[in-house]
């Protein structure tokens, strides 16, 4: 039986391969000795969120159900998504959306990266869901890779050093999270 940390990564990308997909191939690779990563591969498979759909917990699709699953088996979530037209994928709203009434992201320790050409304002709008929904994100667990092209190659190696120190620090928080040693946690947005 494995004392490693499970955890979920979502790529909030829609394409069978892109540079999300590498940094989580670089992330499994650089924390293999306390993580077991699985990467989630339902995020296309889920329907538009309907909250008429999802008045009992049993009532949800069954993908939805499947994917609540994973969250609860996970002891921490890694997203990695690119920012499409400055905002959020879509699809990966629509994932989040579907755990809002169930609370699946509530205290769960979550790590956040952005990863495209810029990144920042999806980083930004994703950050704030998370925290609004509860999620316990670590203040370095969370970081933007702009021109990720040029930061992590096509066999899942981060190339550049920087890029890499981040992601080093961002598993040792979530790490850390996970085991509920004292960390700086980001705070809820607030509302007004």
């Amino acid at each position: 039986m494995s004392n490693k940390i499970k955890v979920l990564a979502i790529c909030g990308s829609t394409r069978e391969v892109s540079s999300n997909h590498h940094l989580i191939k670089a992330i499994t690779t650089l924390s293999a000795d306390i993580f077991d990563v699985q990467l989630w591969d339902g995020l296309t498979g889920l329907p538009h969120f309907n909250p008429d759909l999802d008045m009992l917990p049993e009532s949800a699709p069954e993908p939805v159900q499947q994917f609540r699953e994973q969250l609860t088996r996970a002891d921490a979530v890694l997203i990695c998504s690119p920012e499409y037209a400055i905002g959020v994928p879509g699809t990966l709203k629509n994932a989040i959306d579907w755990t809002v009434s169930s609370m699946h992201f509530s205290r769960k320790p979550v790590a956040l990266i952005t990863a495209g050409t810029s990144g920042f304002k999806a980083h930004q709008s994703l950050l704030g869901t998370l925290l609004i929904i509860e999620s316990k994100i670590g203040e370095h667990a969370q970081i933007v890779v702009p021109g990720v092209k040029r930061k992590v190659n096509d066999q899942g190696v981060i190339t550049d050093p920087e890029t890499e120190t981040q992601v080093r620090k961002l598993i040792a928080t979530l790490a850390a999270v996970v085991a509920e040693e004292e960390v700086v946690l980001l705070p809820a947005p607030s509302l007004f």
